[in-house]
C-alpha cells in the first residue's frame, strides 16, 4: 500500500509543479505582450497603414536616410568606444584597489539613475559656446559621441565585471609561470573568455544609442543633414503631423537594433561553444 501512495503523491507533486510552471509562463507571456509585443505591433501597423509605397517613401526620403546613417555610424562608434573603455574600467574595478573605489563603482550606474537631459545640460555647459575649457563641441558629431558615450557607459562595464570576478586566476598564474607575458596572457586567455560578455554589453550600448534622445537633445543641435539623429527626426515628423513617417523610421530603427543584437548574441554563443569544446 505504501508504494502506490508514494507514486500517487509523486504524480500529484509533478502535476502541481507543471501547473505552477504553466501559470508562471502564462503570466510572463501576458506581461510581455502588454508591455512589449502589443506596442510594437501597433507601431508596425501605423507605419504601414498608408500602404507599402508610403512606408518606403518615408524611410527612403533623403532626410530620413541621412539621419538613419548618422545614427547608425555614431552608435557604432560609441559601441566600439564602450568595448575598449568599458572593459578597461571593469578591469580596474575588479583587479585594482584604490581610494574611492566604491564611489567610482557607484558612479558607473549614474546614467541609469540620472535623467539623461541633465547630462545634455551639463555637456552643453562644458562644451557649448561658452565652454570654460575652450572646447566647443555643440552641434557636432563628436558632441553626439560624447553624449551617447555617457548614456551607454554602464552596459559593457556591468556585463564584463561579473565575468572578471568569476575568472579563474590560476589559469593566468599558470600561463605566467610558463613564461607568457602579461600581454599574451591577457590577449590569449582573458579576452577570449570575456568576448561573449563584451559583445552582449556592446550590443546593448549600440541599441541604447540608436534610440537615445535626452542626452543629445541640447548638445546635439538637431541640425538636419548635420547632427539630427533618428530620435530627433522622429519627433520632428510627429510635430509636423506625419505620424506614419515617424512610425516607419521607428520600425527601421527597431529592425537595425534587433538584427545587431541577434547577430552579436549568435557570435557570442559560437565563441562560448568553442571555448567549452576546447576545455
Amino acid at each position: 500500500m505504501t508504494a502506490p501512495t508514494s507514486a500517487g503523491t509523486g504524480r500529484r507533486r509533478g502535476t502541481s509543479s507543471r501547473t505552477r510552471g504553466n501559470i508562471g509562463i502564462g503570466i510572463a507571456t501576458l506581461w510581455l505582450s502588454l508591455i512589449v509585443l502589443l506596442p510594437l505591433a501597433a507601431l508596425v501597423f501605423v507605419s504601414v497603414a498608408a500602404g507599402p509605397e508610403a512606408f518606403w517613401s518615408a524611410v527612403s526620403a533623403p532626410a530620413a536616410v541621412y539621419t538613419l546613417r548618422l545614427t547608425f555610424v555614431v552608435s557604432a562608434v560609441v559601441a566600439l568606444i564602450n568595448v575598449v573603455m568599458g572593459t578597461l574600467v571593469a578591469w580596474v574595478l575588479v583587479r585594482d584597489d584604490f581610494p574611492g573605489k566604491g564611489i567610482v563603482n557607484a558612479v558607473i550606474d549614474l546614467p541609469f539613475a540620472l535623467p539623461t537631459i541633465v547630462a545634455s545640460i551639463v555637456l552643453l555647459a562644458l562644451y557649448g559656446p561658452d565652454s570654460p575649457i575652450g572646447i566647443q563641441l555643440n552641434a557636432t558629431a563628436p558632441g553626439l559621441v560624447i553624449a551617447l558615450a555617457f548614456a551607454t557607459l554602464p552596459f559593457v562595464v556591468r556585463a564584463v565585471q561579473p565575468v572578471l570576478i568569476e575568472l579563474d586566476k590560476e589559469v593566468e598564474e599558470a600561463a605566467l609561470s610558463l613564461g607568457a607575458s602579461r600581454w599574451t596572457t591577457f590577449t590569449r586567455i582573458i579576452v577570449p573568455t570575456l568576448i561573449p560578455s563584451i559583445l552582449s554589453g556592446a550590443g546593448l550600448a549600440f541599441a541604447r544609442a540608436l534610440g537615445e534622445y535626452g542626452s543629445i537633445v541640447l548638445i546635439g543641435g538637431n541640425i538636419p543633414y548635420q547632427t539630427q539623429v533618428a530620435s530627433q527626426y522622429i519627433q520632428q515628423q510627429i510635430e509636423i503631423d506625419r505620424p506614419e513617417a515617424a512610425a516607419a523610421v521607428s520600425v527601421v530603427l527597431l529592425l537595425i537594433a534587433f538584427i545587431v543584437l541577434i547577430t552579436l548574441r549568435i557570435i557570442g554563443s559560437v565563441v562560448s561553444g568553442r571555448q567549452e569544446a576546447n576545455r
